[in-house]
C-alpha cells in the first residue's frame, strides 16, 4: 500500500502518439507543442509545516491526533468521517494506488487482464500495473478521482509512482514511461480542483515537482535518500516523511535530520493504524 492537464482529447493524442511509434517523452513534447492549457480550478495545498496523519486501518479515523491534514483510504473511508474532519478544520487526502491492481477493490474486475501484471511481493492480492500504456485504465483512474472529488476529498495521495525501479513486475518500464503517467496523473488530479503529492520517486524530483503539489516519501531515512527531495522545500511545497516502527523505536534517529531538511516527520506502523509519533 505506502510501499496534465489531458482531457479526454488529450489523452487520445498521447495514445496516437504511441501507437505510431513515439515514446513518452516524444508523445508528451508533441502534446505540449500543439495543446492550449485549460484553465485549472483553484485547489487547496499542505503548507509545510503541517501535521499529516495517514490511518488506513482501525477505521473510523481518530480525529483527536493533532494534525491539519488526513490521509485516508479512498474506497473505505466513510463520508460521515470525512464530513466530521472537514468540520473540525482538517483537510482530507484519499489513497488511490495508481501503480498497482488490488483485487479488493470494487472496480478490480474493470481492468483489462493484459494491464495487470506480477504479484507485488509482499503485498497479497495486489500485481503491479502497466503503465507504459495508462491509457488501457485510465477511465478507471479517471472514475477514481471523479469519487474522491464527490466524496469531498481535497487530494490525492497517489501510491505506486515508480514502478519503473521495480523488480519483477513483468513489464519493461523506463524513466519516460513513469514521467508521462506521473504527470498524467497530475492533470486528471488537477482537473478536478484536487491537489496531488509525488510519493517517493526521489530520482524524479526535479522533473516532477513543478507538476506536483506536495510530497510523501516513506523509509527516506533507512536507505539515506531524504535530500532528493529537497526541490520541493526549495519550491515552497510541503514534504512528508514518514519512518516505521519496525526500523526506528523513536524519532531521535531521524528527526533532527529533517527539520534540517524542513520536512514534517513523523513515526507510524507499518499497518497503518492510529498511532502516531510527531517530530517536535
Amino acid at each position: 500500500m505506502m510501499k496534465l492537464k489531458f482531457s479526454i482529447r488529450n489523452l487520445t493524442m498521447l495514445a496516437f502518439a504511441f501507437s505510431i511509434g513515439c515514446g513518452p517523452a516524444s508523445a508528451i513534447a508533441e502534446f505540449n507543442s500543439i495543446a492550449t492549457p485549460a484553465a485549472e480550478p483553484a485547489r487547496w495545498a499542505p503548507r509545510p509545516g503541517d501535521r499529516l496523519q495517514i490511518q488506513y486501518a482501525d477505521y473510523p479515523p481518530d480525529a483527536s491526533v493533532d494534525a491539519q491534514v488526513f490521509a485516508l483510504d479512498l474506497f473505505e473511508t466513510p463520508q460521515s468521517s470525512i464530513d466530521e474532519l472537514h468540520a473540525a478544520g482538517r483537510k482530507v487526502i484519499c489513497y488511490v494506488s495508481t501503480g498497482s491492481w488490488e483485487e479488493y477493490r470494487p472496480d478490480a474486475g474493470d481492468f483489462p487482464a493484459d494491464a495487470i501484471g506480477k504479484d507485488y511481493e509482499g503485498w497479497p492480492g495486489e500485481k503491479w500495473l502497466d503503465i507504459r500504456h495508462y491509457e488501457k485504465f485510465a477511465d478507471i483512474m479517471q472514475a477514481r478521482f471523479d469519487l474522491a472529488k464527490s466524496k469531498g476529498c481535497d487530494g490525492i495521495d497517489a501510491d505506486n509512482m515508480q514502478n519503473y525501479q521495480e523488480e519483477n513486475t513483468g513489464f519493461e518500464f523506463n524513466a519516460e514511461d513513469q514521467l508521462a503517467y506521473n504527470i498524467w496523473l497530475s492533470g486528471q488530479a488537477h482537473q478536478r480542483g484536487l491537489s496531488i503529492g509525488l510519493k517517493n520517486d526521489p530520482e524524479q524530483a526535479q522533473e516532477l515537482v513543478s507538476y506536483f503539489d506536495w510530497s510523501l516519501i516513506e523509509d527516506c531515512a533507512v536507505y539515506d535518500w531524504c535530500e532528493l527531495l529537497q526541490p520541493f522545500r526549495q519550491a515552497g511545497k510541503a514534504v512528508f516523511q514518514v519512518e516505521y516502527s519496525d526500523e526506528f523505536d523513536s524519532g531521535a534517529l531521524f528527526c533532527s535530520a529533517a527539520g534540517q531538511n524542513g520536512y514534517s516527520a513523523f513515526l507510524k506502523n507499518r499497518e497503518l493504524d492510529g498511532w502516531v509519533e510527531y517530530c517536535p
